[in-house]
């Protein structure tokens, strides 16, 4: 997989170098942007920006600002190369969620090991989620193994919409965002107004997530999390979709149907010591019990309590 590095500078000197720096690797890709394109640069989401501070023809804060309030690129790591050694300039530069602050003259093995190692970092960290911030697959289910391993007990939330297709093909693709935004969102706040140890919370993709809890603490979680979203939610909706109760939508045939305002869905597992052998099981049981919540109509949570076989 390539890796697209951003070199902002207006006059070509610190782009030369690090292609020559990196000239024995063929995963990492160098593109040179003037300031007058960052707008333009940053539709591509580039893994990695190096602002070359003393080639640029704008305020280096004003740039970073400008790099950091695109949605798309919060998570962006941004290296500031500069001559400019006043520790107050450089910390208005880290101010604005700048990474690294290199100063010249370079150290050629040392910039090379730097940006090798942001890369990693960030190929890590795509795992989680651009949309919500949540740890994403990878990490729920290193966060399974863990607690399997130490033999813990815990409950398991598996969270998710329903009719959220339907929202999405109604109102569109960013009006559905803000509402994953907002479910992150409303799933952290309830879990901290609790004021538990030890939790989790993942986002799976898509409408999907998951938290964790302490076995047995998982009642009001899910209660505020239900009554939290049935209000917000209203919000969302145009003043005609909530006085009918229903979308009207039009299936592949063509038909006009009747679909449900979006609500949520919770299906707890509670996992007690030796009950699953493996993240597997707990998936199986926790897509089993989620399903008992999506049959129930509006909002609602159901509770897995079995045993194991061997108890």
């Amino acid at each position: 997989m390539f890796q697209e590095i951003y070199i902002i500078e207006d006059e070509i000197e610190l782009l030369s170098e690090l292609r020559e720096l990196f000239k024995n690797e063929k995963g990492f890709i160098f593109k040179g942007v003037k300031t007058e394109e960052i707008e333009i640069a940053l539709t591509d989401i580039p893994a990695l920006i190096i602002i070359h501070e003393d080639r640029i023809n704008s305020n280096i804060v004003d740039l970073c600002n400008i790099i950091r309030k695109n949605e798309d690129n919060t998570i962006t790591p941004i290296i500031v190369v500069t001559s400019n050694r006043e520790n107050e300039h450089r910390i208005d530069v880290l101010k604005t969620a700048v990474e690294y602050y290199i100063k010249k003259p370079l150290n050629n093995s040392i910039f090379y090991y730097t940006i090798k190692n942001i890369i990693r970092l960030m190929h890590s960290n795509r795992t989680v989620s651009p949309l919500t911030g949540l740890p994403g697959n990878v990490q729920i289910q290193a966060e399974f193994k863990k607690r399997l391993l130490k033999k813990d007990e815990f409950s398991i939330l598996y969270i998710d919409l329903d009719h959220f297709k339907e929202y999405n093909d109604t109102y569109g693709f960013s009006k559905g965002d803000e509402i994953i935004k907002l479910t992150a969102k409303l799933i952290a706040k309830s879990i901290h107004n609790e004021e538990l140890d030890n939790t989790f919370i993942g986002h799976i993709g898509g409408d999907d997530f998951i938290a964790i809890v302490p076995r047995g603490k998982h009642e009001k979680v899910c209660q505020d999390i239900i009554c939290e979203f049935d209000i917000k939610i209203e919000e969302f909706f145009s003043e005609e979709d909530k006085k009918r109760g229903y979308l009207e939508v039009a299936n592949r045939r063509g038909v006009i149907e009747q679909i449900p305002l979006t609500s949520i869905s919770i299906g707890v597992v509670d996992v007690d010591r030796g009950r699953f052998k493996n993240t597997l099981e707990i998936g199986e049981v926790g897509a089993q019990v989620k399903h008992v919540a999506k049959s129930i109509m509006g909002s609602s949570y159901a509770v897995n309590r079995r045993k194991s076989h061997n108890e």
